[in-house]
Parts: structure tokens; C-alpha cells; sequence
């Protein structure tokens, strides 16, 4: 379907209304025929596949990851349902071989934008006309295509365009993602069965419609899961969406938009603009049909955000709903009736899985003296059996960071451990991008506890430690409490029942997802909703009912059977 006249590739609203004529029609032959309370599946979370030796998965993972490698991808953006070749192109490397271009995308400039503005707006009263149970049969439908059909695909995108080994590619691509979409749905249908009492002769209802507007999808390189919720969540409740990816993961977004419009969303529900963050943002922040934002990034970038749009308050139609899970400066605090094995463990796993680029990475830690040197020891015996190199090797453990920035940025980081006091590296420390992006897997000693690495977010494999006296523990939580502006995942390690009961409630605000003898990693949708506080962002909880509430405005309606047909109460008739 053309939705865009030939001679200025502006929106055509003549030519929507009769798509959306279409499909309104349509549903009202469903509407018709649908008398039903409908109840969604029970959701359940995606087992995780093992890839091990000769297993199915193993073989047709590495079928696809030969495939990708070998074919260059052109990627368009995607508005209306139809496909827009700008000719301004960007490129997709391999973070482990910068040289190999996987795909270019086509970016969207201010004309493009506005165009996929004009169509989220469009097509919004066509959405709203669906029956939730319609909407949410598409993404149910998009979560059994990822499980069976596009799973291999998609986390091989993961593998080589986002840097991720087999098994975190398998967490999150396929597993995470699925699970968002079969549990927001399940949300939904929990939100719209909520309903208010009623009195005698009276019926109280409430419908939860969705935003007035387009909602704003802003979304990182580190998940294609949240690359793949941000979007989707607003969607299933009725909004329409313009959905901007992050330019170092624009390939794993793309395969979810062909997967979602192979299930069934109409055009326009949700638009696809790749492009830089100034030619995207700054339009969709000044447009008056901005109904809300759905971000996960850096804290700067939100904050510039939230400003521009107080700034622009009084021109939006409706105050724009602002969500946002942006950094981290994530902790394991270990007390000293800590186990030394799985503390270790944790330390390792929660700092360099992924390279450390998750806002959840386990970024500093406070080990007590008495524990120090057994943990130094066995730290330094699990790092040192860590294998680097490109995610096709199944047997590397620990990949190359994302790009060039990043890459700059955390050797920036190793370059001021080494060259001021108050921090040495202890492990690791090296980095080389003359191939791939490639920073070891690095632990730092901090003799400062306001040592630069201890309190910054880094956003890569570096992990700095800082060890306490053992008799200072309450003390040193709330060191570890008032030492960083961010409060996103946090961790405690210890038998002494007493102590990680203190813990829990020095450290209540230090943490919205808050771990005991666990990593501070690996949030599971429907288990462990996710979402900090302080300057990690709003905390709205992603993988729950309450980050769903976000985009739904409720109106309330009460019918009253045999309305008084008198101004006059009772109490007026005696003196």
C-alpha cells in the first residue's frame, strides 16, 4: 500500500483514510461477532536453549550466523507500513571485526520524521478501534514467530551486531523478548479486567483509553529486548508510536519490525526512524501530539529530554507521559560471613557478562578485609580462564564492546587508574582496537572510596573494589549508599541473617532491584520488574502492570438506572 504521494514523499492522509476505512470496517464485523469474554494464555517465561554440543540449536544458530556474515543487509526506515530510502547511510560493523559491514541503514532527516509523526497520528484512530483482544493476538502471534521460526535469526543479530556470546543473545533476544510480549499482554488484560464497585441502582465502570497522541520509543544497543519492548508496551494498549533505535543497534530492531508486521500490525502503529538523536528527538519533543516517552539510555540524554519537554509544556495537547530507565553504578557488597566461592562468582558474572554494558553490570564492590585475600585469589584464578574473541567461537566467554566510542571512553577510564593515585589495576587493564573492540576484563583497587572508576558510570568490563574494615560494615553501607547519584541494581552477600537484613535497610533506596547472594544482573520478566530510582530513571517498572499503566489515560463512567427526577432530599422537609 502507497501511503506517500510520488512528487513530496509527504504523508498522505487521503490515501491512510482509506487503509483506515479498511480496517474499521473490518472490526466492526469482529466487534459483531465477538460477544466473548476472552482470557489471554497464561504466560510463561521462554525456557532457556543450552547450545550445547551437537543440540539442534547449537546447528541452526551457527547456519544463520554463517548466512548473516556472508550477505550485507540495506536497512530502510519504515513509515506507514511503507519502506524510505534516504541515501544518508550509516553503517553496521561487527563490534569484533570493525571492517566487516553486516548492513547500511538509510537515516531519517526532519522530513522523514514528521512523516512518521503524520502517521502514528493517522493511524491512531484506526488502532483504538481494535478490540484489545485483536492487538494483543498480533504480539502474541510475534512472540510463537521469534520462539520457533526467527529465534536463530534473531539472536545471531545479537551475536554479531550487538557483540553478545550465544547464551546472552539467547537470554535476551529471544528469551527476554518473548516473555515481554506474552506477559504484557497478560498485563492488559489485568488492567482492563480492574474495575471499580458499584453501588445499588448504579453501574461504575472505567475504560483505560489509550494516550492522546504518539508516544516516542527512544531505545539502547544493549538489549534488543528493550529495544524490542519500549516500542510494543504502548502499542498493546492502544498507542501509536514513532520508535528511534540506537545507531550502534539498528540491525536486531529492524528484524523485529519485519517479524511484528509478519504477525499482523497495521501500518503506522509503529514507525521505524533510524537517524541521529538531534534530527529525531528534536522534532518529536516539539510536536504538540507528544503524548509520552519511552527511553532507556544515558542519564544526560533524559535529562535533556525532560528539560526540553518542561521547556515546550505549554504547547503539548496533553501532558506527555515520561518514562525512563537510564544509568547505573551498579554494587555487590559483601559482608565478611560471605561465602567466598559464590561471591566471587557473582563479582565475575555480574561485571563482565556482556562486557559489562548493562546498566545493571556490577560495577563496584565493598569486600571486608578478613575476606579480601581468599577473594583476591579466587578472582583473580575465575578472570584469568576467561576467554576474548569473536562470539562465532562459542568457547569465548567475553567479547569486544560495542564501538568506537565506548572503546574510547573505558580505555579513557584504564588511562586515569594508571596515571593517578588513589586506584591500581589489578587485573587486566589492556585494550586493542587495531580488529575488534576488545578491552580485557578488568578489576581496579580503590584505596579512595571516591576514586573516580568507584563512583562513574563506565558502562564497560571494569569492575573497582574498594576494601573496608570489618568493623566499619555499617558504616561502610552507607558509604556505599550516598557515594553514587544512580540507584539502579545493588547486591549483598552474607550468611549472618542479621547483617543482610541491615543491608536491605541501609541500602532501601540505593537500589530499585535489589539482590541477595546473587549477582545484581539478569532481571527475568513476570519475576523481578525492573526499573531504579534516584537518576537511573522513573522507576516505572519494565516487565510489569505498572510500566503498562503508563500509557493508558483512564476515564471513568457511571450510569445511573432510575435518575431522581426531583431537586429535593428528604432532609428538607421538616424544620
Amino acid at each position: 500500500m502507497k501511503l506517500f504521494s510520488k512528487n513530496k514523499k509527504r504523508f498522505s492522509g487521503k490515501k491512510n483514510k482509506k487503509i483506515i476505512k479498511s480496517f474499521n470496517k473490518r472490526n466492526v464485523i469482529m466487534n459483531l461477532m465477538n460477544n466473548a469474554v476472552i482470557n489471554i494464555p497464561k504466560p510463561i517465561n521462554e525456557p532457556i536453549l543450552g547450545y550445547e554440543p551437537g543440540s539442534p540449536e547449537k546447528a541452526a544458530i551457527k547456519e544463520a550466523l554463517a548466512e548473516m556474515s556472508s550477505r550485507q543487509l540495506e536497512i530502510p526506515l519504515i513509515i506507514g507500513g511503507k519502506e524510505i530510502r534516504t541515501g544518508n547511510l550509516g553503517k553496521v560493523v561487527m563490534p569484533h571485526d570493525h571492517n566487516h559491514v553486516l548492513a547500511t541503514y538509510h537515516k531519517a532527516g526532519p522530513e522523514e520524521v514528521q512523516q512518521a509523526i503524520d502517521a502514528a497520528v493517522a493511524a491512531q484512530p484506526m488502532w483504538h478501534s481494535f478490540r484489545w483482544e485483536e492487538r494483543c493476538a498480533i504480539f502474541l502471534k510475534a512472540a510463537e514467530l521469534l520462539a520457533v521460526k526467527y529465534r536463530a535469526l534473531l539472536n545471531s543479530g545479537a551475536m554479531l551486531a550487538g557483540g553478545k556470546n550465544v547464551y546472552q543473545a539467547e537470554i535476551d533476544a529471544a528469551c527476554e523478548l518473548i516473555d515481554f510480549l506474552r506477559y504484557n499482554v497478560s498485563y492488559a488484560q489485568e488492567i482492563y479486567q480492574k474495575q471499580p464497585v458499584s453501588s445499588p441502582g448504579v453501574w461504575n465502570f472505567v475504560q483505560h483509553r489509550p494516550l492522546e497522541g504518539f508516544v516516542f520509543a527512544v531505545t539502547p544497543f544493549n538489549f534488543t529486548a528493550i529495544a524490542g519492548n519500549l516500542p510494543t508496551a504502548p502499542a498493546i494498549m492502544g498507542n501509536t508510536v514513532v520508535w528511534k533505535p540506537a545507531s550502534s543497534l539498528v540491525y536486531t530492531p529492524y528484524l523485529i519490525m519485519q517479524i511484528l508486521e509478519e504477525a499482523g500490525l497495521p501500518p503506522g502503529v509503529i514507525n521505524f526512524v533510524p537517524g541521529s538523536g538531534g534530527d529525531v528527538g528534536d522534532i518529536c519533543l516539539a510536536d504538540p501530539n507528544l503524548s509520552g516517552i519511552h527511553f532507556t539510555g544515558s542519564t544526560r540524554v533524559f535529562q535533556q529530554m525532560w528539560k526540553t519537554i518542561g521547556e515546550n509544556i505549554g504547547s503539548y495537547k496533553a501532558y506527555p507521559r515520561i518514562v525512563g530507565e537510564t544509568g547505573g553504578k551498579d554494587f555487590i557488597f559483601a559482608h565478611s560471613s560471605a561465602e567466598i566461592k559464590p561471591l566471587v562468582t557473582g563479582l565475575v558474572r555480574g561485571a563482565f557478562e556482556y562486557q559489562g554494558q548493562k546498566c545493571s553490570a556490577a560495577s563496584r564492590a565493598y569486600i571486608p578485609r578478613s575476606l579480601w585475600p581468599a577473594v583476591e585469589t579466587e578472582l583473580k584464578l575465575q578472570t584469568g580462564r576467561i576467554k576474548m574473541g569473536p562470539p562465532t567461537d562459542f568457547r569465548n566467554f567475553f567479547g569486544a564492546v560495542i564501538d568506537k566510542a565506548a572503546f574510547d571512553s573505558i580505555a579513557g577510564y584504564l588511562d586515569f587508574a594508571r596515571e593517578n593515585e588513589g586506584g591500581d589495576i589489578i587485573i587486566g587493564g589492556n585494550y586493542d582496537d587495531s580488529v575488534g573492540y576488545f578491552i580485557e576484563p578488568t578489576v581496579i583497587l580503590a584505596t579512595d572510596p571516591l576514586f573516580k572508576t568507584m563512583v562513574e558510570e563506565i558502562f564497560g568490563p571494569v569492575l573497582t573494589i574498594y576494601v573496608y574494615e570489618d568493623d566499619k560494615y555499617e558504616e561502610t553501607l552507607e558509604l556505599c549508599n550516598t557515594s553514587s547519584m544512580y540507584a539502579l541494581t545493588g547486591a549483598i552477600f552474607g550468611k549472618d541473617r542479621a547483617a543482610v537484613s541491615s543491608a536491605v535497610a541501609r541500602l532501601e533506596h540505593a537500589a530499585g532491584n535489589f539482590y541477595i547472594n546473587d549477582k545484581p544482573t539478569g532481571a527475568v520478566v513476570g519475576q523481578q520488574p525492573f526499573g531504579g530510582g534516584r537518576a537511573s530513571g522513573t522507576n516505572d517498572k519494565a516487565g510489569s502492570p505498572a510500566n503498562l499503566m503508563r500509557w493508558v489515560s483512564t476515564r471513568t463512567i457511571k450510569e445511573t438506572f432510575v435518575p431522581p427526577g426531583d431537586y429535593s432530599y428528604p432532609f428538607l422537609n421538616e424544620e
